[in-house]
């Protein structure tokens, strides 16, 4: 079992049930907040096994610091988890730039930051396994989350390069796409932008209201996610792909089976825009 881990987005939700229960595994936690007092109670707990640390991953200095602070409290990070994120509410039509640009500074770019300071470690070891938690909104999108969804499809597609890139280093990576879990993003945490469009009332307006009140009634555990990541974790053969929840495993599945029917369809097309051989 890795025994190091460095946890970002640990205040409420996935991030702090898997601090949680890595630390109840007898195991050593980085525990990142924006602010640490939010974590302050569950490092009490498990005395020097567990540090907490300021880390808003959107600020390229915090991060450094991190870091270095996880490796010289630990001597290195084992295993990578990079969960800090929120959702954003609007069609694509509604979306203020100046909150996607903040959106995508915080689900992509600071998790490429975080990556990327926490890589020359894994590499000098040739040891370490990277665990980016996208979501079942990396495979499929809906009306009302599409700049949620492209920061997601943005987080599926660096992970498969990383893995590619890390494999033969002895690093490994894990996308974890959950479903509806039972935190707070589509509650407290969950961003909307503040134009409505009445044109969209119909799709993205009224998926809108649906996703936020959802929260507090979500089918996924996240105490239960939280063991099925340590158990991938702890693998002989890891996946690079992680789905949590029945409804993961139901849309992602349909999905592939839709878009094998429509790249079959227009398959002569497809074939034709080729040079003749």
């Amino acid at each position: 079992m890795p025994e190091n881990w460095f946890i970002t987005g640990c205040s409420t939700g996935l991030g702090r049930a898997l601090a949680t229960a890595v630390l109840e595994r007898g195991l050593r936690a980085v525990v990142t907040a924006r602010d640490p007092g939010q974590v302050a109670d569950l490092v009490a707990a498990h005395g020097d096994r567990a540090l907490a640390l300021a880390l808003d991953v959107t600020d390229h200095a915090q991060v450094a610091a991190a870091v270095r602070a996880a490796e010289t409290a630990f001597g290195g990070i084992d295993v990578l988890v990079n969960n800090a994120g929120y959702g954003y509410l609007a069609a694509i039509e509604e979306g203020s730039p100046d909150e996607v640009r903040e959106l995508f500074d915080t689900n992509v770019f600071g998790l490429a930051d975080v990556t990327r300071a926490v890589l020359p470690g894994m590499r000098a070891r040739r040891s370490g396994h990277v665990v980016n938690v996208s979501s079942l909104g990396g495979l499929a999108a809906f009306g009302a989350t599409g700049y949620y969804h492209a920061t997601k499809f943005a987080v599926e597609g660096l992970s498969e390069s990383l893995a590619a890139e890390v494999a033969p280093l002895g690093i490994k990576v894990t996308i974890v796409e959950p479903a509806a879990f039972r935190t707070n993003w589509s509650g407290p945490s969950m961003r909307q932008s503040a134009t409505r469009i009445d044109d969209y009332a119909a799709t993205a307006g009224a998926r809108r209201t649906a996703t936020t009140a959802t929260h507090g009634h979500q089918p996924g555990d996240p105490a239960r996610a939280a063991e099925a990541i340590i158990d991938a974790v702890s693998a002989a053969d890891p996946p690079l792909r992680l789905l949590l929840g029945k409804a993961a495993y139901d849309i992602a599945t349909a999905r592939l089976d839709t878009l094998r029917a429509e790249f079959d369809s227009w398959r002569e097309v497809t074939l034709a825009a080729d040079f003749p051989s």
